[in-house]
């Protein structure tokens, strides 16, 4: 399953690497992009799953950029 989502004060190109090395480790990521420029997040995760997997997301998201929202 695909999403896209919106991201809210995504600060840096380096956070963004390290937001997007860290989602694509989450166990049931297919592959994960994250831009600074257009500020989205592209995942591609196992459906059955999303939830949780979108949980710890944010989770790691928060440890790399805590002012950064992902607009679900």
């Amino acid at each position: 399953m695909m999403k896209r989502y919106q991201l809210k004060d995504l600060d840096c190109a380096n956070c963004e690497a390290k937001m997007e090395n860290a989602i694509n480790k989450i166990s049931g990521v297919n592959k994960a992009t994250v831009s600074f420029m257009t500020q989205k997040l592209v995942i591609d995760a196992e459906e059955g799953h999303f939830q949780e997997i979108m949980k710890e997301v944010v989770r790691v998201c928060k440890k790399v950029e805590p002012d950064c929202t992902i607009q679900m």
